[in-house]
């Protein structure tokens, strides 16, 4: 591996990885694929408080996977780039293959 290929796995994990490897953050993605949406809504949609959802929507923001937008005394979020949602919809089918693979083997007896 040459030091760009390293130094760029390096800069994926710490912006890409890091925002998708926590299960909240994912549904808040799913959400805002949906539409954009307010912190409100979201705290009511996936059934966290107000302070986790605006934490990982910060954490989202400061990745640049999501956009913030005021709108009167709200604040609008909007997803930044629908390939996100693509990369997570093949990381859950590959997950699928997996655990059918895992399945298939367990009652086939090893």
């Amino acid at each position: 591996m040459t030091k760009p290929q390293a130094n760029e796995l390096q800069v994926l994990h710490a912006e890409i990885c890091s925002a998708m490897a926590d299960p909240t953050r994912i549904a808040i993605l799913y959400e805002l694929a949906e539409g954009p949406r307010c912190v409100n809504e979201i705290v009511s949609t996936l059934g966290v408080n107000q302070t986790t959802a605006s934490r990982h929507l910060r954490f989202l923001r400061d990745r640049g996977m999501v956009s913030a937008e005021r709108s009167g005394q709200n604040v609008i979020y909007t997803l930044t780039d629908m390939r996100v949602i693509q990369a997570l919809d093949l990381m859950r089918a590959v997950l699928a293959d997996v655990l059918s693979r895992r399945q298939a083997l367990i009652q086939g007896g090893g």
